[in-house]
């Protein structure tokens, strides 16, 4: 575990990844000054994978999961689909926005984090990724137990959805604005490499290359988004995301991370990319 900030989801050390601890006594020097501090979980230290349900925030959900009103109804969807029980036994956190669902990760198998690549309203926090656990509180609401565990194993279900798949990413179309031709099959998981692909280059930017590594990749996911290929929400979220751990590292701010999306997307929406699944095309988000 490690301190994050009172009443919102920022670490408030370097390296959070590094440093989480079970140490007691660097916990009691953490939580010791009567601060109300968050507490943040790294995931993929904890050797966890959880499950993010986020609340559909009055959304309508996309077509695949028509009739869903939040994360947690497309996962039993999900479940089901995969001749499955939702894995609702383990131990679990209701948050301010819907629910996280523990898991422990399989071994040998190093699995990172998504962003609605399960589906509508589904995220998954592991390596390179942290949540915020029961206990603390934010404006929204607080983090609270619903579940107490144990923590079962990830259903193989969900490990095969989430093992990662090299993808060959064919090369981009000259015109900024002119369609690359894909089957629909293909043209989903093209946008999903390319998100996810970005996603990985933010998060293992360094010092000195972090500011130009995240504006060149939200620009590239802002192109996407002027073409109707991707979500913006899920673009910010993705690249917000990517970018947690450099926060608090080298004068890297929340605020400055914020802006460079910003700035990013907007860019990249004035030179739209679109990429044609079947007639009509699809999007991802």
């Amino acid at each position: 575990m490690f301190p994050v900030a009172p009443g919102g989801k920022t670490p408030l050390v370097d390296r959070w990844e590094l440093r989480a601890t079970t140490d007691r006594a660097q916990i009691h020097r953490w939580w010791g000054g009567g601060a109300p501090l968050n507490i943040g979980v790294a995931a993929g230290r904890s050797g966890l994978v959880v499950v993010d349900l986020d609340g559909g925030h009055g959304d309508t959900a996309p077509a695949e999961f028509a009739g869903a009103e939040d994360g947690a109804e497309v996962f039993e969807i999900l479940a089901r689909r995969a001749g499955s029980e939702p894995p609702w036994d383990t131990y679990s956190v209701a948050t301010p926005n819907g629910r996280h669902l523990y898991f422990r990760a399989p071994e040998g198998l190093e699995l990172r984090n998504t962003v609605a690549a399960l589906g509508w309203r589904v995220d998954t926090r592991a390596h390179g990724g942290y949540v915020v656990a029961a206990g603390s509180r934010r404006a929204e609401g607080s983090y609270r137990l619903l579940h107490r565990g144990p923590v079962a194993e990830l259903p193989e279900w969900l490990v095969e959805a989430l093992r990662p798949a090299p993808l060959q990413i064919p090369s981009s179309p000259a015109g900024g604005g002119e369609a690359l031709e894909l089957s629909r099959g293909r043209a989903g998981a093209y946008v999903r490499a390319i998100v996810e692909g970005e996603a990985a280059l933010v998060a293992a930017a360094r010092t000195g290359t972090r500011h130009d590594t995240l504006l060149k990749a939200a620009r590239t996911l802002g192109r996407l988004v002027g073409g109707g290929e991707l979500e913006e929400e899920t673009a910010r979220e993705t690249l917000r995301d990517a970018a947690a751990g450099h926060i608090g590292v080298d004068g890297c701010t929340a605020a400055e991370v914020a802006r460079t999306v910003d700035d990013g997307l907007a860019y990249g929406r004035r030179m739209p990319r679109r990429i044609r699944g079947g007639a009509t095309g699809e999007r991802w988000c």
